[in-house]
């Protein structure tokens, strides 16, 4: 595991080599085609296909870590394959690259993707229909854009999406302090507003390779994913593994590349500076309470042997270890970034059963705000039986664009039955079938998965 970085960072920049050329600095055109450049400092990428039937689908993309290789463009839909069907299709694409490519820009985003909207629509045309498109934290922007400026989008899809921005922060803190108090005690580690980022970073990762050579630190670590309903499922091509010790690894590999590496104390320098302070806390968080209600507390008694005194030990531990308080301006700023489920426009949402990175909690709990505050009727979610993050496949992604039209177009959601769902992606050739998977650029060529599925409830919320 000691080789691997989140999403296996290092498959990214092969990926990236489906994804086209360079950027240009400044902006062009090829025969109404293809336009490229910058507004306010943030590269933009639209296509236009001489037979548009008049749809935009604007995509935003997903978090970036600071640090890993990039894709040389903006990209446009989640699967590199997509983007030509769609054209081919007589679909219009546009994205915003955002001000700064990495980190958290989820205000950026919103800002710079209607900027792109604008461009649109003052030098191509105005569109007839309008949907928005993202993967991971860009399916929350997605979200987020049409909730702010309703009447501009018609329909939006979200995959991998995670909603609640700082209850994502939350639950990495929650792993991260479980980690520095039961595996790393006493060594020097900043979770917030760190002095030394990359070396707290380092010292966490490290306390997790050490960890998975025992039995009571595998333990632990299956306590930390417990905590944050981390499944226990890293793989694309393979099923969930029912073997204890195998289970605990991979959901150890969540812990190790997404929440430490990723969004650890080095992802927080960048957060921090963004929303003005720490936005994320736990005080007064009662982990013997969040256990109880954990997807995967099974998990962890089998972990601990059935060893309650052990686990009552180490649960105590956490509930006396000094706790972290948020800023309210900036909890304030991030919950202001999040969707709230108002769906002024259809949302249909398509999410992996076992993915660690994105979990797939954020799409009931964006359920439950559409019941608060928006049109349940208006929105539809959609899971795909795999582990890992995004992986879908072209033909996925299309037959769900394809689902969220027809309720555009016809004020109606069609079949959405797994099945109907499945013998729709069957019937795309193989190119279209392979899913990705960000460590591996041919994709797998797998069968199609979609599936029904109630996810567990979001054990940290910010509202």
């Amino acid at each position: 595991m000691s080789g691997r970085r989140w999403f296996r960072a290092a498959g990214l920049a092969l990926l990236a080599v489906l994804l086209a050329a360079v950027l240009p600095a400044t902006a062009t055109a090829k025969a109404g085609r293809s336009h490229t450049g910058t507004i306010d400092g943030a590269a933009f990428r639209v296509e236009v296909p001489p037979d548009w039937n008049g749809t935009l689908v604007l995509f935003s993309h997903g978090y970036y870590p600071p640090g890993i290789p990039l894709p040389p463009e903006v990209a446009l839909t989640t699967h590199p394959r997509t983007e030509q069907w769609l054209l081919d299709h007589g679909y219009a694409l546009a994205g915003s690259d955002y001000k700064v490519r990495t980190g958290f820009a989820v205000a950026d985003a919103l800002e710079d993707q209607v900027a792109v909207l604008d461009w649109f629509r003052e030098h191509v045309a105005d569109p007839r229909t309008v949907v928005g498109n993202g993967m991971s934290m860009g399916g929350g922007i997605a979200a987020r854009l049409a909730e702010l400026h309703p009447g501009r989008f018609d329909g939006v899809l979200t995959q991998c999406a995670e909603y609640d921005f700082n209850g994502s922060w939350n639950t990495a803190l929650d792993i991260n302090f479980v980690v520095r108090t039961l595996l790393a005690p006493g060594e020097d580690i900043d979770l917030v507003e760190p002095r030394d980022p990359q070396g707290s970073t380092d010292r966490l990762l490290a306390a997790v390779r050490r960890a998975l050579e025992t039995e009571q630190g595998r333990a632990r670590l299956a306590l930390a994913g417990a905590l944050g309903n981390i499944p226990g499922w890293y793989s694309v091509p393979d099923p969930e593994p029912e073997l204890l010790i195998e289970r605990i690894r991979q959901q150890a590999s969540w812990i190790h590349d997404a929440y430490i590496w990723g969004i650890g104390p080095a992802g927080r320098v960048d957060l921090e500076q963004r929303v003005g302070g720490n936005p994320s806390g736990n005080a007064g968080v009662d982990y013997r309470r969040q256990l109880a209600r954990s997807a995967y507390r099974d998990l962890v008694r089998q972990a601990y042997g059935h060893d309650p005194a052990a686990l009552a030990a180490d649960l105590r531990l956490l509930q006396t270890a000094p706790r972290i308080t948020a800023d309210d301006e900036a909890r304030r700023f991030v919950d202001n970034l999040s969707a709230h489920g108002t769906t002024p426009a259809p949302v249909l949402t398509m999410h992996n059963t076992g993915d660690g990175g994105a979990i797939a909690d954020q799409q009931r709990w964006y359920a439950e705000q559409v019941r608060r505050h928006g049109d349940p009727q208006r929105l539809r979610q959609l899971y795909v039986d795999r582990g890992y993050h995004c992986a879908f496949s072209a033909a996925e992604e299309i037959v769900a664009l394809r689902a969220l039209l027809h309720r555009v177009e016809t004020g109606h959601w069609g079949d959405l039955r797994p099945r109907h769902l499945d013998a729709a992606v069957a019937a795309f050739d193989e190119p279209y079938r392979r899913v990705l998977d960000f460590g591996n650029p041919d994709g797998w060529l797998l069968p199609p998965a979609f599936t029904r599925f109630v996810p567990p409830r979001f054990l940290r919320p910010s509202f």
